[in-house]
């Protein structure tokens, strides 16, 4: 029975988990600055499979996957901005302006791939972000085999929650932006301009997601697949809500998917068939959204346009 639980449960899978775990955790960060705004961001998926592109593309290019991850940060901005425009200055359903974002970054992609490069399905292999190694933490047991030789982009992820925490908890821009999200009216009145900090927030939001896409195409892989994000711009939804819309939170819940991403890997090893074993961790989403979202709550004004008297 204990050799069962190791070989699931080690550094080597954990290790893993955090790999699997570090575009859900850019996402869901950029899930939160939207939704903490009061606007809906169904579109992280699509803006996550356009930064995975769009990072290939400017990787393809420049020779750099640093300049890359520039790519795929505007491109996904660029999307949070048609989503802030349709869904803030137009009012449009939040939830039907995000749907319209994630069948166009499916279409833009496949036919982007094919006039570009001329081919279907994979794009050429890109240079991409190496791992490296730190030192010291990479000696103490077990923490160095999990977390000292890793991809740069896993280490900008979790600073990046640091990050996230304190500019939400810390600061006067976050108090406003949790301000607008909750009672957008009495933001208003005391002088936070709404309009403009949705505005912000959702093209952050968006920028987010695309690093976290680029992440798959340039950091964890080398090229760009159709439909290579797989859905976990929602899996980063749901890591956002089990989270309670925290950094913190989502950080935990996302690791939660990517340790359940790195086990069905494994289970992939002991003869479970392939296409049983990848559903692991979506009916995992589904259980923990199941017996938990009764009990989160979001921000009050969360989907509600704000019409300013």
């Amino acid at each position: 029975m204990w050799a069962y639980i190791t070989y699931f449960v080690n550094a080597t899978v954990l290790a893993a988990a955090l790999r699997m775990a570090t575009p859900l955790i850019f996402t869901s960060m950029g899930g939160i600055f939207s939704e903490r705004s009061g606007v809906i961001n169904i579109g992280l998926e699509g803006m996550m499979l356009t930064g995975a592109f769009m990072g290939m593309l400017v990787t393809y290019y420049s020779g750099t996957p640093w300049v890359g991850l520039l790519g795929a940060l505007a491109s996904g901005a660029v999307m949070g901005l048609i989503h802030a425009v349709a869904s803030v200055r137009y009012k449009v359903d939040q939830v039907v302006s995000g749907t319209a974002i994630n069948i166009f970054a499916v279409g833009f992609t496949v036919f982007m791939l094919r006039t570009v490069f001329d081919v279907a399905g994979t794009s050429p292999a890109v240079p991409r972000i190496q791992s490296i190694t730190l030192p010291l933490i990479s000696r103490i047991p077990v923490v160095g085999e999990i977390i000292g030789n890793q991809n740069p982009m896993v280490y900008m992820a979790l600073a990046l929650v640091v990050l996230v925490h304190v500019f939400l908890f810390r600061t006067v821009w976050g108090l406003r932006l949790r301000a607008v999200g909750e009672h957008p009216k009495a933001a208003d009145t005391v002088g936070i301009n709404v309009f403009q900090t949705r505005y912000i927030a959702v093209i952050a939001s968006g920028a987010l997601a695309g690093l976290g896409g680029a992440y798959l195409s340039i950091a964890h892989l080398s090229r760009f697949g159709d439909g290579m994000t797989a859905g976990r711009g929602f899996i980063s939804l749901a890591a956002m809500i089990f989270g309670k819309w925290t950094p913190f939170g989502a950080l935990g819940a996302s690791i939660l998917f990517g340790f359940a991403d790195a086990v069905q890997m494994r289970l992939q090893e002991v003869g479970i068939p392939r296409h049983f074993v990848q559903m692991g961790p979506y009916i995992l989403t589904m259980i923990a959204l199941a017996g938990f979202i009764g009990r989160a709550t979001p921000p009050k004004a969360i989907g509600k346009p704000y019409e300013k008297e």
